[in-house]
């Protein structure tokens, strides 16, 4: 649409007209900076929920053949299916930094031309990180992660710290926090023997076939590792770790939408908790062999 121009005011007709015009042009502003339908009711008009999952966080999401599977991606259908809407994954490979996931994912869109998603799973629920994420809101753990040291009973018997495994080979993934605890463990004394993994899955596979003595991943990983590989847990021990580069108490994990829609952080919200009390949530997890850790 053209710009709309007003006369100048040479007459009391043409002043009339002027202050007519003044009027349709301020209207004009108030519809153009009107706000889009709010972020529930255009989801709900489209009857989809559209959620944002890691592409390669297994036991939480992955690819199975051709299909994402994983315990965000049955949250999300869970979620979307209380809500009456369908579901619509958006799988997306992690940044550098989560803070880059928020603002590709939830509030801004990624820079490649997808995104932003409804809603973002498997966001710590973390009063520091949310203050440095204002324009996300942070809102619903749904579990508690958290790093734990799995060993080989019979290579080692016993362990009261990092420095029991002195000598010994350890895993851990690349770039994880068990990796780093690893690494400066005992002073740095385990460093030597410490292998790194692209993945926790694969640390595990090392640990089952002996290859290691023990490894550091979450307890996540390690359970739904167990089932797949159809391990008895008697060969092997897990301890919670003491490590200043690990939470001690873990951390709680929730979603993420862009701040300010209150009725879909509520609606949401809702939606988990009816998920939590119908016993589905447990059941989720159950089935992918991990323990429910509330949050």
């Amino acid at each position: 649409m053209s710009p709309m121009h007003c006369p100048p005011a040479a007459s009391p007709a043409s002043s009339a007209r002027r202050r007519l015009c003044g009027a349709l042009l301020a209207a004009g502003a108030l519809l153009g900076t009107r706000p889009a339908l709010a972020d529930l009711a255009r989801i709900r008009q489209n009857g989809t929920l559209k959620v944002a999952v890691y592409k390669g966080l297994p036991p939480f999401s992955a690819v199975a053949g051709s299909q994402y599977t994983g315990i965000d991606v049955a949250l999300a259908k869970a979620l979307a299916s209380e809500l009456g809407l369908q579901v619509s994954l958006l799988p997306f490979d992690a940044d550098d930094d989560m803070s880059d996931d928020l603002r590709s994912m939830v509030w801004r869109g990624h820079y490649l031309g997808y995104g932003p998603a409804d809603v973002m799973l498997h966001v710590p629920v973390d009063r520091a990180f949310m203050r440095a994420n204002e324009q996300a809101l942070i809102f619903a753990p749904y579990y508690r992660e958290t790093f734990v040291l799995v060993r080989d009973r019979e290579r080692v018997p016993d362990v009261r710290g990092l420095e029991d495994l002195a000598g010994l080979p350890t895993g851990a993934a690349a770039g994880s926090g068990g990796a780093s605890a690893l690494l400066s463990g005992a002073g740095g004394a385990l460093r030597d023997k410490v292998k790194i993994y692209p993945e926790g899955e694969d640390a595990l596979h090392a640990l089952f076939s002996g290859e290691v003595a023990a490894v550091v991943v979450t307890r996540a990983q390690y359970e739904s590792a167990l089932k797949a590989a159809g391990q008895s847990a008697t060969r092997f021990a897990t301890a919670d770790i003491s490590s200043p580069l690990l939470p001690p108490r873990g951390w709680a994990i929730g979603m993420a939408i862009k701040a300010g829609d209150k009725a879909l952080a509520e609606s949401l919200e809702n939606a988990l908790d009816a998920v939590r009390r119908k016993g589905e949530l447990a059941r989720i997890f159950a089935s992918h062999g991990v323990t429910m850790q509330e949050p």
